[in-house]
Parts: C-alpha cells; structure tokens; sequence
C-alpha cells in the first residue's frame, strides 16, 4: 500500500476553513478513492498514536479522533453505524469485552 504522508495528510473537512478565517489560504485538492482509503488508514495510525502519548486529560478527545476515522474507514467499507455496533456486539457475545481485564500470558 503507498503512503502519501510526505505530500500532505487528510483533514478534516473544515480545517480548510478554519485556516482562511486564520488568515491563511490551504493548499488543498480532493483525494480519489484509492488514495481516500489509504490517507484514511495512515489517519487512523496517526491517531491512535497521538491517543497513546495522551495524558489522561487529553485522552478522551484523542479518542474521539479515533472514534471519527473508524466511522470514516466503516463508511468507506460500506458500514453504517447500526451495522458496525450489531457486528461489535456479535463479537463482544462470542468472545466477550475487555471489561474484566484479563491479562493472558501464554498456555501450560
């Protein structure tokens, strides 16, 4: 899979706006889907990544950037949001949570 980062990384969509009422002027253009799909999953690393070197105060909004590319990547796929909670809570049946926080380490 290529990786674009060097030329520029995905936003969001009024971050655009957000720097012209700045004063500045973005270079910007409109990803096709192919590289969508890729900027989409090198979002979702970068953000996972500012999630784990988040103190506990900043924690909740760097998941909520993770939370906003996972509904992204799903929408990409083809998943609303319905269909990605009934397939969470089919797993969380079969296999459980992690509400119990069991640590494995290996098998005897």
């Amino acid at each position: 899979m290529e990786r674009h980062s060097e030329y520029g990384k995905l936003v969001r969509d009024r971050i655009p706006q957000v720097i012209r009422e700045g004063g500045g002027e973005p270079v910007t253009y409109i990803a096709n889907p192919q590289e969508y799909r890729t900027r989409l999953r090198d979002k979702l690393g970068e953000e996972v990544a500012e999630f784990l070197e988040a103190d506990d105060a900043q924690a909740p909004e760097e998941l909520a950037d993770v939370l906003e590319v996972v509904r992204a990547l799903a929408a990409e796929l083809g998943i609303d949001a319905d269909q990605m909670e009934t397939i969470r809570e089919v797993k969380a049946r079969e296999r459980g949570g992690f509400a119990a926080r069991i640590v494995w380490t290996g098998n005897c």
